[in-house]
């Protein structure tokens, strides 16, 4: 691993949280508007969730919102629906792809007790809804509950696959397929439309020999100091296959000295981020793996790091300052403030305004709250 750079940018070799949190806010794009769109959609996609995040996430990084037809929406990291270009959907679909049955089962290990009930290989089912896809898609629009009763209906029905599971209204058969669209959708042929329902997509996505090694690439550089067992976790994928696609970039990385313990970087740029941002729920800083680096206070991360209904969180000069909430009411957005240090009033009413057309809003009111820090909590115009 080369450690030559390191000596121009003055850490020899070892890096704190606050350097760490800095590199990783300049390789997201967020020290400055000025990337291009393709550029910020394409570090590292950005998670649509809830529907709406990620034009907002992708206003932090841009300037204008330009160019948005070069991109498409396709389920990715973790299970995810996130927005590319699609000149690389390649990296996020290829890259995750699982190589074997022990990939492909970790990847929707939620079917595991289907599966064995109807004898059926992770493989096998997704196979199969790979090829009823076409036929059930061909010039239609559906929801994922409508696609999977209609690939449920399109496959072999063995003794069972059509009697209830428990889960909410579905049969057995209609759970499989849909665990099997998220590998499904690995293979670039079917995609989000802008009003979250699946098509076909008019061309598939264009192939990448170096997927796997090129998401390792854009992790590292956006997230570093990180390992392959964090790299695993952001992506959904298996341990093993992490390993695999993580030693073939092994030695492009340098190894740093990071709070004690080994972390990898690739190419960092120190630059200090200056001013107010709030970042959307499921922002891709958001899904660093190394929470105490942004969040210190674990009673806090708990709040933002929630299992459904996250918030979004506020940085003032780089450093985590609180919360935020919208709330909308026709054309009213009301985002409600939660502060856990002192903040300049002004800038934040004026990020919280620039929400306003992004959500489909004419007008925007801001409700501050204290939070839990006491006076840190009251808005200030310092």
């Amino acid at each position: 691993m080369h450690r030559a750079f390191f000596g121009c940018l003055g850490y020899r070799d070892r890096m704190d949280r606050r350097q760490a949190m800095r590199i990783r806010l300049a390789a997201h794009g967020l020290v400055s508007r000025d990337s291009d769109l393709l550029t910020a959609a394409g570090r590292v996609g950005v998670q649509q969730t809830p529907p709406g995040s990620a034009e907002q996430a992708l206003s932090l990084r841009v300037r204008e919102l330009s160019g948005v037809r070069d991109l498409v929406q396709l389920w990715s990291m973790r299970g995810a629906p996130h927005v590319m270009p699609f000149a690389d959907a390649g990296i996020f679909t290829e890259g995750l792809r699982p190589d074997d049955e022990a990939s492909c089962r970790h990847f929707i290990r939620g079917a595991g007790d289907h599966l064995d009930r109807f004898g059926l290989s992770a493989t096998a089912l997704v196979d199969l809804v790979l090829e009823a896809i076409p036929s059930v898609l061909r010039g239609r629009e559906l929801t994922k509950d409508e696609l999977g009763v209609e690939l449920a209906a399109a496959l072999p029905s063995p003794p069972g696959w059509t009697e209830p599971d428990g889960l909410r209204q579905n049969t057995y058969g209609e759970s499989l397929v849909r665990f099997g669209l998220y590998v499904a959708a690995l293979h670039g042929t079917f995609c989000f439309t802008r009003n979250s329902r699946f098509t076909l997509l008019a061309e598939p996505v264009p192939p990448r020999e170096d997927a796997g090694e090129e998401l390792v690439r854009r992790y590292v550089r956006c997230f570093g100091p990180t390992t392959v067992t964090e790299f695993a976790s952001w992506a959904g994928v298996s341990p093993d296959f992490a390993r695999r696609s993580w030693e073939r970039v092994a030695p492009e990385l340098s190894e740093v000295d990071y709070n004690g313990r080994s972390g990898w970087v690739l190419d960092p740029v120190d630059a200090e981020v200056r001013g107010v941002l709030l970042l959307p729920p499921y922002d891709p800083l958001l899904a660093l793996r190394d929470k105490g680096a942004l969040v210190e206070d674990t009673a806090m991360q708990r709040k933002v790091w929630r299992t459904t209904a996250n918030p979004g969180v506020i940085l003032h000069n780089g450093v985590f300052a609180g919360l935020w909430r919208p709330r909308k009411q026709g054309r009213r957005l009301t985002v409600r403030i939660e502060a856990v240090r002192k903040l300049p009033k002004r800038a934040v009413e004026s990020e919280a305004e620039a929400m306003g057309p992004i959500r489909g809003a004419t007008s925007v009111a801001i409700d501050w709250q204290a939070g839990d820090h006491g006076d840190l909590g009251a808005a200030s115009e310092s």
